[in-house]
């Protein structure tokens, strides 16, 4: 499979997507074209004396780039020779299998939505990254896409999710559970109240594994394995628990270096230390899969380096090679909202 990659998005672009690209090279074996600026991207080529493209790796000029200014809605369309853009359009003619670009979140959600398009019948595609538990792992959607959502929308992220968490982290039945003030399911808005329902009623049918409201304490514990919220609430706790994961391996340092003891025991405890740090890492993930998108489409933290664009093409071939898309195209009906429910769109 090919992997294109967005060589102009994101705050250390273009060197992080070609270094990561030539990492990813030669840890995977696949084939990868970057899209950019082709005097750019030779350029940082050139700073690592490499003067002939490496086996599997090529270069489709891009003369544009989507600045951080730029209306991410129209983008797509206003500048048609952005690398944004042309790397979309690469995946649409089927020119790659995956797409990856650590650019601006909204303008890669709108011409993926516009370009590559929806898979009929869900309503809004979404963010969905994996984020780190106390049991493992969980997948949080939406993470940001959709600060405004109807209960339809939500229950199909549920479903979305449960699907990847199938694929992802090969368990038959993921537990899904609605992030909330509460567990009891009284608790929440109106809207969450009406997914609480919808949710419960799927899984009373056996369409899913639910296990009703889910505090953020829980969600960090565990106890899901898919977390369903809107992106507005989805973002906040994913900002807030990359936050408390960075304040807390800082407090850990200043904690280990203080004198000649906790030396020591950082010495002894450096294993451990370095296992906890990985785990904490976004950029062992890389990326985060823009869910509900007809071919996969993977959205790399603005900050990324090129061990973190490096590890999304590893997302994103583990994407391509799966049945994700498929699993979702297959089951439209189960994530139908019934007739009788007043559920605006």
């Amino acid at each position: 499979m090919k992997t294109i990659i967005d060589a102009m998005g994101g705050d250390f672009a273009p060197e992080a997507p070609v270094l990561g690209a030539l990492q990813a090279c030669q840890t995977y074996g696949q084939p990868i074209t970057l899209v950019g600026k082709e005097d750019m991207i030779r350029a940082v080529l050139a700073r690592k004396n490499i003067t002939s493209l490496p086996q599997g790796l090529e270069i489709r000029n891009a003369t544009e780039v989507v600045e951080i200014c730029d209306n991410p809605s129209t983008v797509w369309r206003t500048k048609k020779d952005s690398s944004l853009t042309v790397g979309l359009n690469m995946l649409k003619n089927g020119e790659g299998d995956a797409f990856i670009s650590a650019g601006s979140t909204g303008a890669i959600l709108s011409g993926a939505t516009l370009l590559i398009k929806r898979i009929p019948g869900i309503r809004r595609a979404a963010v969905a990254p994996v984020i780190p538990t106390g049991a493992g792992n969980a997948i949080l959607i939406d993470a940001g896409a959709n600060a405004d959502c109807t209960p339809e929308y939500m229950m199909q992220f549920a479903f979305m999710g449960s699907f990847y968490a199938k694929q992802r982290f090969n368990i038959d039945a993921p537990r899904v559970g609605l992030l909330n003030i509460g567990t009891e399911p009284s608790k929440g808005n109106e809207q969450y109240k009406l997914v609480h329902q919808l949710l419960q009623e799927a899984s009373d049918q056996g369409r899913i594994n639910f296990i009703g409201n889910l505090e953020g304490s829980s969600a960090v514990e565990g106890q899901a394995d898919v977390i369903v919220c809107d992106g507005f609430a989805g973002n906040v706790f994913l900002k807030t628990l990359e936050g408390t994961a960075s304040f807390l391996m800082h407090e850990l340092k200043n904690a280990f270096f203080t004198n000649l003891t906790t030396k020591l025991g950082a010495f002894f405890l450096k294993k451990h230390l370095n296992g906890l740090r990985k785990k904490m890492d976004p950029r062992e993930v890389g990326g985060t899969a823009l869910l509900g998108i007809q071919k996969p489409v993977i959205k790399a933290h603005g900050s990324s380096d090129a061990y973190a664009i490096c590890s999304a093409v590893g997302q994103a071939i583990q994407f391509a090679e799966s049945s994700l898309v498929t699993d979702i195209q297959q089951n439209i009906d189960s994530m139908t909202v019934p007739s009788n429910q007043a559920v605006q769109s």
